[in-house]
């Protein structure tokens, strides 16, 4: 009698593993749009979040500090009064005029005016402003959202830089947030 030898069967064919890799990339073909636009998405929120951020330290700025009047720049609410060891604003906005936040370039900017006063955080007598734009535009990424604010501190939105067109004070061009 002749004994047959099975040989048993351990680890993967070839085919088994084309079959699992073939199934790998037809999830991360679904799944990545929906990952970009959920990045999109996360971008715009903290853009938004940023703005309202510098709504506040503006409001704050010039109640306190201010008498009544607005800081000109980004680094400006990043200064500390004097007691105090933090500014009007997060030092991660505060670094420069002009910043890089969650793939939005934020940038806050107003106008010099002669009679404004000294500002306890170190603007001398006519550098603080009676108004200020604020806007938020996509880098890099194809995302048609751009976003700002002024002075009168309600956030807009459209599918094009509003940062030329953003003036301090009045009404802002493009759609207002809920």
């Amino acid at each position: 009698m002749r004994q047959t030898r099975r040989q048993s069967e351990h680890g993967f064919a070839l085919i088994d593993l084309i079959f699992v890799c073939g199934l790998i990339g037809i999830l991360a073909s679904i799944a990545t749009p929906r990952m970009l636009q959920a990045r999109q998405s996360a971008g715009a929120a903290s853009a938004i979040g940023s703005l309202r951020a510098i709504n506040s330290a503006q409001l704050s700025f010039a109640f306190t500090c201010g008498s009544g009047f607005y800081a000109p720049s980004l680094t400006t609410l990043g200064t500390p009064p004097p007691g105090s060891n933090d500014g009007f604003i997060t030092p991660s906005l505060a670094v420069a005029d002009s910043v890089t936040h969650s793939g939005y370039l934020i940038q806050l900017e107003g106008t010099p005016f002669p009679g404004a006063p000294p500002t306890c955080n170190g603007l001398g007598v006519g550098e603080s402003s009676q108004g200020f734009r604020a806007a938020a535009d996509p880098l890099g990424v194809v995302n048609p959202r751009y976003f700002a604010t002024n002075a009168n501190i309600t956030i807009v939105e459209d599918t094009g830089s509003l940062w030329a067109t953003t003036p301090e004070s009045g009404d802002a061009p493009g759609h207002p947030l809920q």
